[in-house]
């Protein structure tokens, strides 16, 4: 299943590459080369970023694949899309407003989380930059919201940084963002850096759960993977509860 909500098509294979190179640290599977962390998942491609601008259309789109994607029995939604600052005109979103219930985005990623689904969200790429702070969707207090690390586990330092504006520790957790191994066109091997592929990494672990574990909740799943993580017993503003171990989480679970 694949749907283009800004062309209102099923051409998702002739636009931008993020997506593919999102969708390889999930779902790719090249023997000897390269394994995804979930590849044996079934995907639901859904377009919802106009790479040409920045407008609150985008998170309507994104609340629409939401909906589509519930319907089709989507169990796992990763999100590698963040919103802050919009094109003049559009209005802008504040701090003040990362607090769990105003962007419209997040509204639709906590009810997607309402409906059930285990919603993954990339933390944002703001940590070098004035706004520094989480971006939405990752506020929403029912999302996995997940930072970037290095190969060595230190943060990255254009990953976003908690906590949200009503004082809650973001993100919730990490994986490798900087540096990471892709698969983007024709089978090329490639290392891209961002919150948008540690986040993937993060939602197969997650799949993989929901796989293993049918009869828990996408909450308590949630749960399983932040009490994995390395720092669970200090969390902070910049790892969250750490680096998850999907052993550990399993045996929670």
């Amino acid at each position: 299943h694949a749907y283009d909500f800004v062309d209102n098509d099923a051409g998702v294979y002739t636009e931008d590459d993020h997506g593919l190179l999102v969708a390889s640290c999930i779902s790719t599977e090249v023997p000897g080369r390269y394994v995804g962390t979930a590849p044996h998942g079934h995907l639901i491609l859904a377009i919802t970023e106009d790479v040409s601008q920045e407008v609150h259309q985008e998170e309507d789109n994104w609340l629409a694949a939401m909906e589509w994607a519930d319907s089709l029995g989507a169990d796992v939604i990763n999100s590698s899309l963040s919103y802050s600052t919009f094109d003049p005109g559009q209005g802008d979103y504040s701090y003040n407003d990362m607090d769990g219930n105003t962007s419209i985005i997040t509204r639709a990623a906590d009810l997607a989380a309402a409906k059930g689904i285990l919603v993954v969200t990339s933390a944002g790429n703001e940590g070098n930059g004035n706004w520094f702070y989480l971006t939405a969707p990752c506020d929403g207090d029912s999302v996995l919201c997940v930072g970037a690390v290095d190969i060595n586990e230190n943060v990255a330092s254009f990953s976003s940084r908690g906590p949200s504006s009503d004082g809650r520790i973001k993100p919730d957790v990490v994986a490798q963002g900087l540096g990471s191994a892709v698969i983007g066109r024709f089978n090329q091997l490639s290392n891209a850096s961002g919150t948008s592929f540690s986040s993937p990494i993060t939602a197969g672990l997650a799949a993989c759960l929901v796989g293993a574990h049918p009869n828990r909740s996408n909450m308590d799943i949630i749960a399983a993977i932040k009490q994995s993580g390395d720092r669970s017993s200090q969390p902070d503003n910049e790892y969250g509860w750490g680096l998850p171990d999907g052993c550990i989480a399993d045996s929670i679970l």
